[in-house]
C-alpha cells in the first residue's frame, strides 16, 4: 500500500497546521472519487464508509448533481451572491417547500445563516435567546453541536470544550436518553430542577438535542423519549431545537430524523448533506412566529452559496420526490444490523455491542485503542471508517445512502475481517 513517506516530510507536514486530523488516520494522498469510492494518487481504491462525516449521503461526484452543477457554471450562473435573490436560490426554496416542507405539513421559514453546521447552531441559539429574552440553553450529555463558542457551550465533550480557551456560559447539561441506565424515569431530574426555585437552573430559552448522537458514540434516542422531551418543552415554555446536521437529509431513513417520533421542533438545523454534493451549505428552519430578525441582524459573506443551491435542488428532485430512497435506507438498516449482531455474537473478544438507525451505526469496544486498531486494519484493507464516543471507543459506519448492495456487503465484510483480526491480536 502506498502511503506518505515517513522519511521525507511532505508539504502537508511542513506547511499545513498540526490541527489536521483525518489525514493522520488515512496516510495517503487522495486524487479522485466517484460514488462510494475514493482513489489515491496511485490509483488504489478505498470504499468510503465515512462519507465526508455525513456530508456525502448521495456519494462522491453524484452524476445527476454534477451535471446540474456543470450546466450552471457553464451558463455563467451566479457563484457568490450574499443574500441577494437569484434564480438558483428561488429554485431551491421552491423545491424545498414542495418536496420537504409541504408533504410533512411543516410550517418553517428558511434562513441561510452561513455555510457550516456550527453557523446554523449559532443562529438557532441566538434566535432562541432573542425570542424568549432568556440566556440558558439546555443540552445533553455526549452532545456535539460544533466548534465555535456558542456551539461548544452546548457540546458535552470535554476535550473539544477545552479548546475554547474561555468560559462557555449559559448552558446546562441534562442526561440523554438511557444515560442513567433506567435509574430514574425520563426527565424526572430535569422537571424537578425546572420546578424548584432553589435548583439554580435559570428558566431555559431552549433545549437543543440530536435524535442520534453521532460524535457522542451513536447514541439513539427512543421515539417516546423525544416525544416526552417535546411535551416537556411545551409545558415549560422552552423552545425545542433539533440539530439534524449529521442525521438529516435521509441518514436515518426519513428526510428529518425526528419524523419517526412524530414531533415538530420549533427550530431545526441542517447542513452537511443538504447541498447533496459536499458543497458548504447550511439552513436554520423555524416556526414563522419566531422570525423576529431585523434585516441584516444575523448575516455572513457566504450565506448565499449558489452552486450549493443548484446541487441541493437536484438532490431533492432526484431523491425526495417519492419514498424510494427512504424505503431503501430502512431496508438496508436490517442488513447492517444483522451483520453487526453476528459480529457481536462471535465471542466475548470481538465487540461489546452495536446500535444505530437507518444507515448510521456504531460498533462499541471496551476502549478507544481497540476501536482505533479496527479502523487502522480496515484502512489497510481498503475501507475508510472513523471512531466516535467520549473515549473514541465506537467505530462509526456512515456509508453513502446510494451505495450498492454489493458495496454495502463488501464494507461489512471488511469490517468483520478487521474486527476478527484485532480480536486475534488482542488474544495473543
Amino acid at each position: 500500500m502506498t502511503t506518505l513517506s515517513p522519511l521525507v516530510p511532505s508539504v502537508f507536514e511542513t506547511v499545513e497546521s498540526e490541527v489536521r486530523s483525518y489525514c493522520r488516520a488515512w496516510p495517503v494522498v487522495f486524487e479522485r472519487a466517484s460514488g462510494s469510492r475514493l482513489h489515491d494518487e496511485h490509483g488504489r481504491p478505498f470504499l468510503d464508509f465515512f462519507a465526508g462525516a455525513g456530508s456525502l449521503n448521495y456519494g462522491h461526484n453524484n452524476p445527476v448533481l454534477k451535471r446540474a452543477l456543470l450546466d450552471y457554471l457553464a451558463s455563467d450562473g451566479i457563484t457568490h451572491g450574499l443574500d441577494m435573490s437569484t434564480t438558483a436560490k428561488r429554485d431551491f426554496l421552491e423545491a424545498f417547500r414542495a418536496t420537504v416542507l409541504e408533504p410533512r405539513a411543516l410550517p418553517y421559514k428558511v434562513m441561510f445563516p452561513g455555510p457550516t453546521g456550527t453557523n446554523a447552531v449559532e443562529a438557532a441559539l441566538k434566535l432562541a435567546r432573542k425570542v424568549t429574552g432568556r440566556e440558558t440553553v439546555v443540552s445533553f450529555t455526549n452532545a456535539f453541536h460544533g466548534m465555535s463558542l456558542g456551539s461548544l457551550a452546548v457540546t458535552g465533550n470535554s476535550a473539544k470544550r477545552a479548546g475554547a480557551g474561555v468560559p462557555l456560559p449559559h448552558a446546562t447539561r441534562m442526561p440523554y436518553d438511557r444515560y442513567l441506565d433506567g435509574a430514574m424515569p425520563d426527565f424526572l431530574w430535569f422537571e424537578r430542577m425546572l420546578a424548584d426555585p432553589g435548583s439554580g437552573l435559570d428558566h431555559p430559552a431552549a433545549v437543543i438535542v440530536e435524535t442520534v448522537q453521532g460524535e457522542g458514540g451513536i447514541n439513539v434516542a427512543r421515539a417516546e423519549w423525544l416525544r416526552g422531551l417535546a411535551d416537556l418543552c411545551r409545558r415549560h415554555d422552552m423552545l425545542l431545537v433539533v440539530d439534524d446536521i449529521q442525521m438529516g437529509c435521509g441518514r436515518t431513513g426519513d428526510f428529518f430524523s425526528f419524523e419517526e417520533a412524530g414531533i415538530t421542533p420549533d427550530i431545526v438545523t441542517l447542513s452537511k448533506s443538504i447541498s447533496g454534493y459536499g458543497l458548504p451549505m447550511a439552513l436554520c428552519l423555524f416556526r414563522p412566529e419566531l422570525d423576529v430578525w431585523q434585516p441584516g441582524e444575523h448575516n455572513g459573506t457566504f450565506r448565499g452559496n449558489n452552486p450549493a443551491f443548484v446541487t441541493a435542488t437536484a438532490a431533492l428532485d432526484a431523491y425526495w420526490r417519492d419514498s424510494t430512497l427512504r424505503d431503501r435506507t430502512l431496508g438496508r438498516a436490517a442488513r447492517v444490523e444483522q451483520a453487526l449482531s453476528e459480529l457481536c455474537g462471535d465471542d466475548g473478544r470481538t465487540a461489546l455491542g452495536y446500535r444505530g438507525r437507518g444507515l448510521v451505526w456504531g460498533l462499541e469496544f471496551a476502549d478507544g485503542e481497540r476501536a482505533a486498531a479496527v479502523c487502522r486494519r480496515a484502512f489497510e484493507l481498503g475501507l475508510l471508517l472513523e471512531t466516535s464516543g467520549p473515549y473514541d471507543e465506537v467505530v462509526k459506519l456512515l456509508p453513502p445512502l446510494t451505495a450498492t448492495d454489493d458495496e454495502l456487503d463488501e464494507g461489512l465484510g471488511v469490517l468483520t475481517r478487521a474486527v476478527r483480526h484485532t480480536a486475534g491480536r488482542a488474544a495473543s
